[in-house]
């Protein structure tokens, strides 16, 4: 018998020959090995049939509204929550059995709390389908158990995570305990406790049965209308193109004949990448080993919570009287030649992979030293390059959805998930914030590039287990697009941070350069690892909940700004142009505010869902007519528009905007420069004497007001000058020709030399922006937050009687009151807030932060977040004045003032070019 003993274990893999994986060689990644069907999972049923059926189960339709491809946890989540929604027309293809591809062997477990009040919302949607609306609904049991869940800390920075995760559970409701080691021991006596720090306890975290779940799902939903058809492989995606030349489903196609469907939804797994080239989609996910083993009965495990030791890679779940021990490795081995035959299949386990997990697992239970091994289990699942699944629609195909990608956590966000895909389908976007999933946060020039899917993958994968800090960023596929300013702000120190693919400043080291180098897989796969590796060591440095080592720097680039100048390089923003014969049409219905001014003008605004969510933030230049001078000036009849939006987000206002343009049949063009410009942004008082000795144009306030721009000479270069501001200062920024860039920046730096200016990042812009008061998109600015809600109904053209997207839903939130409302807090005490915290109101929970800083201006911890009212009344001005507010960070409160406008220059005087005397601005 195999022992779990780590001195037995090395002796019975020395005994046995090693099995047919590829990993003698230099790099190997991936897997050769073929696989066996005789291995068992832990659980007492599966859905695996040994009938020899030959076809499909029932009759294929000739049409359906929506065809769910796959018949896994997200594939019967999905079509159950669509029919709830009230669809019948449906149809659910398996190419095999339900579960059989990576379900039926997924370890199911539930954990509640997550750093992210989204998934904390999935994750509840989830336990409440599979604890109870199934069995109420059906009458059967899915298989929960609820058995609670036990996070382990070995030291100070992981307990601060998990009191971080109990903080914003109570704004949720969700029960947990942070324990002492002797309190641990008292609830799982089992467990060696001398090397802990502390421990987090959630009772009613469990454990889903994937037979119980998925059949219970396929009964309820084909009670209500839906048809679920197994062994019947889909083998082609037929796609049309409209008159618009957009491309559409419309058919699937299998060997026992087509459903004619505008929809698609592709659940599949692994063999999601394969199901998407039938369609000419891209689907960025790779499929790893991911294993664990069982072990024989051990005694007086009956009864105790699934265990995460996250500073271990390792986790035990509670298999009846049993174990189940597994984990996240550095070298997981890749699948690359995905079988269309795997079905309900297990691979030999790599004994040299999977050890790594024993002397933690071993270390924690010391019972399992002399437990016997009753099976392994190691089967296929898909991963992506931020370990987040992919979801949405297609942005190369209109109606092909993406529900795949779940990084072995599809049982556990499937409930969550399947509902926000089916109402994604229906009504055109979720209710929740889904962008996190979207498919659109990914650059379309990343999703078919391999080297970033398996390097980012690969990484994702083997710090799943880590620290969530605030301010981590990844090693692997970094430097995919660069911007022309690149090198010399790397020269002057600068510490980059990936957004979307580029590289773009975060700060700037006193130290000299740190320049970003290629991924060395963390030294597994035989790649020589990155020894001396200096931007990974200023990295590390930033992995605490503390202020960083770096916090001065970041104060002296933010005061810098608000007392004389600063450079901020933003040329990953997204740059495009709107044009064509209903280029106006398009504006009006897409923006919120009224962008039809004179040429010449520029204005912030956003853009909405059918529902009043915000899509995005940006600004729109109204273009007069001139020559075409490409970047600066395209070629147009009629009205053109020039948007300037975040990059990283710029795919998700590209493909948004591509698809409102096509549902209304407008008919303009989009075109994107983004690649073909730089951006600065120079900013604070100094900027107009600084500028009016580059710029051949007067810039006092008469001559270029705020939200203004036209083309100027910059050091003998033409340039698109902007009078804007992300920070609250006077300035402007420049988009400048890529040949251009370094000219204009350099003679930018030599006339700032006489007034002090620096190079700043996005580190320092965070700090500014929220002291101002500014939003960030999907921070304190998300598809599930209104204009109205967020403080930013001077952007809605509502007393103009223009229609726009979303324009139903806002006057109707404004005749019944707000509900929510985004509300400013300050603390006196210098303690660090990231976003998370919980808000409190009377000693009541009504929200939690969504962004925080340090505002070194007004030398306070600074932070944003939406308030709700306890009895669901309307959340008034009088409401946030009449409470007393207290901010909870990990399990300590701290008072906090509360104000309905910026505390910092909430007259708005700065951007406008008015400060005070030398000595008030100085005394910043």
């Amino acid at each position: 018998m195999a022992f779990l003993g780590t001195a037995a274990w090395r002796a019975m893999v020395c005994r046995q020959p090693l099995s047919p994986l590829c990993r003698a060689t230099t790099r190997c990644y991936s897997s050769q090995s073929t696989h066996t069907k005789e291995k068992s999972v832990p659980y007492e049923k599966t859905l695996k049939h040994e009938d020899g059926l030959s076809g499909p189960t029932k009759p294929l339709p000739k049409s359906a509204d929506v065809v769910v491809i796959g018949g896994g946890s997200l594939g019967c989540q999905t079509l159950y929550h669509l029919c709830k929604l009230g669809m019948t027309n449906v149809v659910l293809l398996e190419r095999d059995r339900l579960t059989a591809g990576t379900t039926w062997h997924t370890a199911g477990l539930l954990w509640q709390l997550r750093p992210s009040d989204t998934e904390v919302e999935l994750l509840a949607h989830t336990r409440n389908v599979v604890s109870s609306e199934l069995k109420e609904e059906t009458g059967l049991e899915t298989g929960w158990i609820q058995n609670g869940g036990l996070f382990i800390a070995s030291n100070k920075q992981r307990l601060d995570e998990y009191k971080r995760l109990m903080s914003l559970g109570k704004v949720y409701g969700i029960e947990s305990h942070v324990l002492s080691p002797a309190e641990t021991k008292d609830l799982y006596p089992l467990m060696n406790v001398k090397d802990l720090y502390g421990t987090l306890y959630v009772p009613k975290d469990g454990t889903m049965d994937p037979a119980g779940t998925c059949t219970t799902l396929s009964r309820a939903a084909t009670a209500r209308g839906a048809t679920v058809i197994e062994n019947c492989p889909v083998t082609g995606i037929q796609v049309k193109v409209d008159d618009l030349g957009v491309k559409r489903v419309k058919a699937v196609q299998t060997p026992h004949g087509t459903i004619r469907t505008p929809c698609v939804v592709n659940c599949a797994g692994v063999w999601a990448t394969k199901l998407g080239e039938m369609a000419g989609v891209n689907v960025p996910l790779i499929a790893m080993h991911h294993a664990y083993v069982v072990t024989e009965r051990i005694e007086g495990i009956q009864n105790m919570p699934n265990v995460r030791d996250h500073d271990a890679s390792v986790y035990l779940r509670l298999q009846g009287d049993a174990l189940s021990v597994g984990g996240y490795e550095q070298n997981p081995i890749f699948w690359d030649d995905v079988s269309d035959k795997f079905a309900f299949s297990l691979f030999d386990l790599d004994w040299d992979v999977f050890m790594q997990h024993i002397d933690g697992a071993v270390n924690r239970v010391p019972a399992l030293e002399q437990t016997g091994i009753k099976s392994t289990v190691c089967g296929p699942e898909s991963f992506t390059a931020d370990h987040k699944p992919l979801m949405g629609e297609a942005p190369e195909v209109r109606g092909f959805f993406l529900g795949c990608g779940f990084n072995s956590a599809g049982m556990m966000l499937g409930g969550g998930c399947g509902k926000e895909l089916a109402h994604w389908i229906i009504h055109g976007r979720p209710e929740k914030d889904m962008y996190g999933y979207d498919i659109r946060r990914f650059h379309h020039s990343l999703t078919n590039n391999n080297r970033w899917i398996r390097e980012r993958s690969h990484e994702s994968y083997a710090k799943n287990y880590s620290v969530v800090f605030p301010f981590d960023e990844p090693l692997a596929s970094r430097n995919m697009r660069k911007d022309p300013f690149h090198q010399v702000l790397q020269e002057h120190g600068c510490v980059f941070q990936e957004r979307h693919g580029w590289e773009r400043p975060g700060w700037f080291n006193r130290d000299g350069a740190a320049p970003v180098l290629d991924y060395d897989y963390y030294g597994a796969y035989n790649v020589p690892k990155n020894t001396v590796y200096k931007y990974s060591r200023i990295l590390s440095k930033e992995y605490t909940f503390d202020f960083p080592p770096h916090h001065d720097v970041i104060r002296d680039e933010c005061l810098t700004c608000r007392n004389a100048v600063a450079v901020f390089d933003m040329s990953y923003f997204g740059k495009f142009y709107l044009s064509g014969p209903d280029a106006k049409k398009a504006a009006d219905w897409l923006f919120t505010a009224d962008v039809n001014k004179a040429p010449g003008s520029t204005v912030y605004t956003c853009m909405l869902n059918q529902r009043g969510g915000v899509e995005s933030d940006l600004t729109v230049s109204r273009l007069e007519p001139s020559p075409s001078h490409l970047p600066l000036t395209p070629e147009f009849n009629g009205d053109a528009y020039y948007l300037a939006i975040g990059g990283g987000v710029a795919q998700h206002n590209w493909s948004h905007i591509q698809s409102v343009l096509q549902d209304q049949g407008f008919r303009c063009t989009l075109i994107d420069h983004t690649e073909d410009m730089g951006m600065i942004s120079i900013q604070g008082p100094k900027s107009r004497e600084l500028l009016q000795e580059v710029l051949d144009s007067e810039l006092s306030n008469e001559a270029f007001p705020f939200s203004t721009h036209r083309i100027v000479s910059a050091a003998g270069h033409q340039v698109r000058a902007m009078r804007l501001s992300f920070v609250g200062e006077m300035g402007w920024e420049l988009h400048i020709p890529k040949e251009s860039c370094l000219p204009v920046y350099n003679a930018v730096m030599a006339a700032g030399a006489k007034y002090g200016i620096c190079n700043a990042g996005y580190r320092a812009i965070d700090s500014l922006s929220i002291e101002k008061g500014y939003r960030h998109w999907h921070a304190d600015l998300r598809p599930d937050d209104t204009p109205l809600e967020a403080g930013l109904a001077f952007t809605c053209k509502l007393k103009t009687s223009i229609p726009f997207m979303g324009r139903t839903a806002l006057e109707a939130q404004k005749a019944e009151g707000l509900r929510r409302r985004i509300v400013c807090f300050t603390v006196d005490e210098k303690v660090p807030m990231f976003g998370l915290e919980a808000i409190f109101r009377n000693g009541v929970p009504v929200g939690h932060l969504r962004r925080s800083e340090f505002g070194f201006a007004i030398d306070k911890t600074i932070g944003y977040g939406y308030i709700r009212n306890p009895d669901g009344g309307v959340v008034s001005p009088d409401f946030v004045r009449s409470g007393d507010f207290t901010l909870e960070r990990m399990g300590v409160t701290y008072k906090a003032t509360a104000h309905l406008k910026s505390p910092f220059d909430p007259e708005n005087k700065r951007v406008k070019g008015i400060y005070g005397s030398p000595q008030d601005i100085a005394r910043m």
